[in-house]
């Protein structure tokens, strides 16, 4: 009886070491995978200030932890306005993540820092306000008013090539119209991948619409061209 008692505790030593020894390599980690509250790739407005965001998932005042995969560094910041991406930081908060020369952080992970889950499809602005980018689009061809496929401001990538725009709403070779507003200047683009923004122009599309000085489109149409 003695015997089969050892017998068992000598297996449990055994079982036990294996497991130690199996999570030292790798084999039972159970640490979770970190999930991000948004998709794609992260940008900066090129705004000025304190480290912040804007964002068309979360209201006003969220805090947010974006990571940079790439370098391991993160950065804190709190959602002060709309914009047309999930989470669009400002030049400051941008500086203390991304590497020198990038600006496009692809491999990323956004954590909400109270816990809560994103509003699927853009938070609603208080006291029933339009969006940046919504008021007065222009009008087609017999006097109705086009309506933007996105909402909130349009930045951009600053990728060089033909003018082009990634998308987290639209696929691969879907061909966009993007007016500016406040000079009526217009550049068609075509999706060539993904990015966290309804749209994000490359450099050369957002230098054929922007006014001088100005890194956001806050007035804007998108049309999704047939």
């Amino acid at each position: 009886m003695q015997r089969k008692h050892v017998l068992a505790a000598g297996v449990a030593v055994v079982a036990s070491a294996v497991v130690a020894v199996g999570t030292g390599f790798g084999f039972a980690d159970t640490t979770p995978a970190r999930q991000s509250a948004c998709q794609g790739s992260v940008t900066f407005s090129a705004e000025g200030g304190a480290p912040a965001a804007t964002s068309d998932r979360f209201p006003v005042g969220t805090r947010l932890r974006v990571t940079n995969l790439d370098n391991n560094r993160a950065a804190t910041v709190t959602v002060t306005g709309p914009s047309g991406s999930c989470v669009l930081l400002n030049a400051a908060a941008m500086e203390l993540v991304r590497e020198p020369g990038k600006n496009v952080i692809r491999r990323n992970v956004v954590e909400r820092l109270d816990g809560a889950a994103a509003q699927p499809g853009g938070a609603a602005q208080p006291g029933g306000q339009t969006r940046p980018g919504s008021a007065q689009p222009p009008a087609q061809p017999g006097g109705a008013p086009a309506a933007s496929v996105c909402a909130g401001a349009i930045t951009f990538s600053a990728e060089g090539g033909a003018p082009a725009a990634t998308s987290g709403q639209f696929p691969v070779g879907t061909r966009l119209r993007v007016t500016n507003l406040d000079n009526s200047k217009v550049v068609t683009v075509t999706v060539t991948g993904p990015s966290g923004s309804c749209v994000l122009l490359n450099a050369a599309a957002m230098d054929a619409i922007r006014e001088p000085g100005k890194n956001l489109v806050r007035r804007n149409v998108v049309e999704l061209l047939r």
